[in-house]
């Protein structure tokens, strides 16, 4: 192990965020034991709807700070019904965070595990592997993260600013193919499609020439196309056909959740938000307060961010047990739905947030 403890700046934040954050540690404290590492070191921070609620202010103090010191942020959810910015808006700091720690490449794994629910009925739906890829502090939510550009905000007009520039486009971009590049070393097809809605916006039109631009320096990657209309027929007809889709942010944000449905729902849909210099991971779903604190929500996603967390750790740090801790965790994923011992309450099944965790912090444990 490294001379430095990895440091987790960690958000429970509102609803069943503190639920399935103290499932995803347990567990992700579980695999790094089994390996023979260290137990990550954690600062548990105040952000949110409820401490907005309380204080008037959606970040307690010196929290930012303590983000921008640690190796890497989870987040575990973050809203409330009723609490709103006094333009109506959600309480929402994380998008500020994105924005403020550059945090562009939204990173949405889709994969379907052996015995969870499938919507569609045609077998290869069994094969479904794919990355969303969204660009996370540009796009339509561009003007969501920094409030000073909504140029236009009367009774009688509203308008939002969509931003594409260069650099960042670059790095996303880059971030694809080399994403995919790693994926066709484990096996995976090597293939980036660029979803975009070039053939009616100059800002969609500059986002795929950057992309033809870039894939040049990755001439083993195979690249594709497809407007944003009919990706998404593509996902319900043939998402087993997909590998890495890179897309700006609210296409990301609406096609992600589609592709999570494909797989069993937002309970299965982990996230990872990348920067040059900092990480973000967070389930995707929101914070299901009707259900917070009553053993119901579906930690999964919160511990398949768990493991990109881990992947992300071992890239900058350099130390194999965080890469070996991430592969545990997702094998025993897949080995607890196969087997049967994986059977969350949202799919139907017995096993409340805390019974599905001990399980799988077993499974962990004896392999």
């Amino acid at each position: 192990m490294s001379n430095k403890k990895q440091r987790v700046a960690v958000i429970r934040g509102d609803g069943i965020g503190v639920d399935v954050t103290d499932a995803a540690l347990a567990v992700v404290d579980a695999a790094l034991v089994r390996i023979g590492g260290d137990r990550l070191d954690y600062d548990y921070l105040e952000t949110g709807a409820g401490y907005y609620r309380d204080h008037g202010v959606d970040v307690a103090p010196g929290a930012e700070a303590a983000m921008d010191d640690a190796d890497a942020i989870f987040l575990g959810a973050i809203g409330l019904p009723g609490v709103r910015y006094p333009d109506g808006t959600e309480i929402s700091p994380h998008l500020r965070i994105r924005n403020r720690l550059g945090l562009y490449a939204g990173v949405r794994p889709v994969k379907a595990y052996p015995n969870s629910p499938r919507r569609l009925a045609d077998p290869r739906a069994a094969d479904i592997d794919m990355i969303i890829l969204r660009e996370s502090t540009e796009g339509l939510f561009y003007s969501a993260s920094v409030l000073e550009q909504r140029d236009i905000c009367t009774d009688d007009e509203v308008r939002d600013v969509l931003r594409i520039t260069r650099p960042t486009t670059e790095k996303l971009h880059d971030f694809a193919f080399n994403l995919a590049r790693r994926r066709k070393q484990r096996g995976g097809r090597g293939h980036v499609t660029c979803v975009d809605k070039a053939n009616v916006f100059r800002s969609m039109a500059f986002f795929r020439k950057i992309f033809d631009e870039r894939a040049v320096a990755f001439g083993d990657i195979e690249r594709g196309y497809n407007y944003v209309d009919a990706q998404a027929l593509d996902m319900v007809r043939r998402p087993w056909e997909f590998d890495v889709l890179v897309m700006e942010n609210m296409f990301g944000d609406i096609l992600s959740d589609l592709a999570g449905g494909l797989v069993g729902g937002m309970g299965m849909a982990a996230c990872a938000e990348i920067g040059d210099h900092h990480g973000l991971f967070q389930p995707a779903h929101g914070s299901a307060p009707d259900i917070a604190g009553e053993d119901r929500a579906n930690p999964l996603a919160a511990i398949l961010s768990g493991v990109l967390m881990l992947d992300y750790l071992a890239e900058r740090s350099g130390e194999a047990v965080f890469a070996d801790a991430a592969k545990l965790i997702d094998s025993s994923v897949n080995a607890g739905f196969s087997a049967g011992r994986l059977r969350p309450i949202e799919f139907g099944g017995d096993q409340g947030t805390r019974t599905l965790t001990r399980e799988l912090v077993d499974i962990v444990q004896s392999k």
